[in-house]
């Protein structure tokens, strides 16, 4: 896809840089974005082969509300880094998605919580006022942020309708070029395409704000050579992009959407290029 390539360029040439929390330098350019028309195919990367099946898991996974890990785990270990000993995790997006806790004072003056399920909420309004533009998600709580392990990366996503379409914008603090972006593309174009259908609309444009987008790097001799993703990026601008696959989802209520009901047609990706986590 040429608007991931675009944006794989315009890190490595005009970002800078700098140190990280993980001990890992990365080359980091603020402020990138990029749009892509879902109309056109599914978003799931031919230069390198993306894990479907594990993409597909963990957004189910959120979509679940479950704040732990320990069905997910069952079918994907891309979480387990920073979840505890009984698999619970702080920051667990679909906890946010479905369960956003809300403070309110109830009639005698004292403090309670309510859960918001946010994504409901957008369902509902794209139903009853679909020219609406509050239909936000975020999974930013400023108390779990300031403890978490890992704060949310792709912290709030807007959706918003054009004509018949239904089109999706997703800010995001931090992104890592090489493994999560590509994830998080296709993650939410899915979610885009469920949403639509569950709501009798197209699927539209997915818009992608990436405040600090960046390639982890490493000099040879550091030894911390396995987690410079570079050469692998590198090894993809050389690559062309190969017509996009089409998602097709089972005609089911969102409610109802399991594993087995998506199936992506005609993915003929490169081979993949195998990149480390810096945790």
């Amino acid at each position: 896809m040429q608007e991931y390539l675009d944006l794989v360029r315009l890190v490595l040439d005009r970002g800078t840089r700098k140190k990280s929390r993980t001990g890992i330098d990365t080359i980091s350019y603020f402020g990138a974005h990029y749009r892509v028309d879902l109309a056109k195919g599914f978003p799931l990367l031919t230069t390198k082969e993306i894990v479907w099946n594990s993409l597909l898991h963990e957004l189910l996974w959120y979509l679940s509300g479950e704040d732990h890990i320990r069905n997910l785990r069952q079918k994907t270990k891309i979480w387990d880094a920073w979840a505890d000993e009984n698999g619970n995790l702080e920051t667990a997006y679909g906890r946010y998605w479905r369960r956003f806790p809300h403070p309110y004072q109830d009639e005698a003056g004292h403090w309670r919580v309510r859960e918001v399920d946010q994504i409901q909420f957008v369902i509902d309004t794209l139903r009853k006022e679909p020219t609406s533009r509050r239909m936000v998600v975020t999974a930013w709580e400023p108390g779990n942020a300031t403890t978490s392990k890992l704060p949310p990366c792709h912290y709030s996503f807007v959706f918003n309708v054009q004509g018949n379409r239904l089109n999706c914008h997703l800010t995001q603090r931090s992104g890592d070029i090489a493994l999560g972006i590509p994830f998080n593309l296709a993650c939410y174009a899915t979610l885009t395409q469920m949403l639509a259908q569950e709501t009798g609309l197209e699927v539209g444009h997915f818009s992608h704000t990436i405040v600090d987008a960046h390639i982890y790097t490493a000099a040879p001799g550091s030894g911390k050579e396995a987690y410079d993703h570079v050469p692998g990026l590198r090894e993809q601008l050389t690559r062309e992009p190969r017509p996009l696959p089409r998602l097709v989802i089972a005609k089911k209520p969102l409610a109802e959407l399991k594993f087995e009901d998506f199936h992506v047609e005609g993915y003929n990706p490169h081979p993949r290029i195998k990149f480390k986590v810096a945790v």
